[in-house]
């Protein structure tokens, strides 16, 4: 039963790590673009310029949950990478229990009020011009310990499965 759970959160954080994979291509060619039209045109926007942090953004606090599947987070692989199977399995839950989900929980314990804030006025840009939907982006802040802690649940359980084996 826990595996399938593990399996459902790993295709869910799979599927939203290669969607939002496809903002960075989308991200250097408006700023490609924006850098064109700015100094060989003499032109711009603050939308175009503000939609490359937007993008930017919803990559990097969208896509954590799928870098954790893909073991692509931060680790000090000096000393994992030539552990057992198990004693790999002990540090992943050890670690999970106490590093990762503390933090997941932090950051939404503390982002929850900023984008409740941002939400209760609908939020836009504070530039002229500038994107609507800032409420949006900062949605993301509770996105990414949501997908994130899925995913510690996830490793969770493979590492209990690879103690039980």
């Amino acid at each position: 039963m826990f595996t399938k759970l593990a399996d459902w959160i790993d295709a869910t954080n799979d599927l939203v790590g290669r969607g939002v994979s496809w903002l960075t291509l989308f991200m250097a060619i408006v700023m490609f673009v924006t850098v064109i039209l700015r100094y060989a045109f003499n032109m711009g926007w603050i939308w175009m310029q503000e939609s490359v942090m937007f993008m930017h953004g919803f990559v990097f606090m969208l896509a954590g949950g799928y870098t954790l599947l893909a073991e692509e987070h931060v680790r000090i692989d000096v000393i994992y990478r030539p552990l057992s199977e198990k004693k790999k399995a002990v540090v992943n839950i050890l670690g999970t229990i106490f590093l990762l989900f503390p933090t997941c929980f932090v950051i939404f314990y503390y982002g929850y009020p900023y984008v409740s804030d941002s939400w209760s006025v609908f939020e836009d840009s504070k530039e002229a011009g500038g994107l609507p939907g800032v409420f949006l982006l900062k949605s993301a802040i509770l996105a990414f310990p949501i997908l994130v802690g899925l995913q510690g649940i996830a490793k969770f359980i493979r590492a209990v499965n690879t103690l039980k084996s």
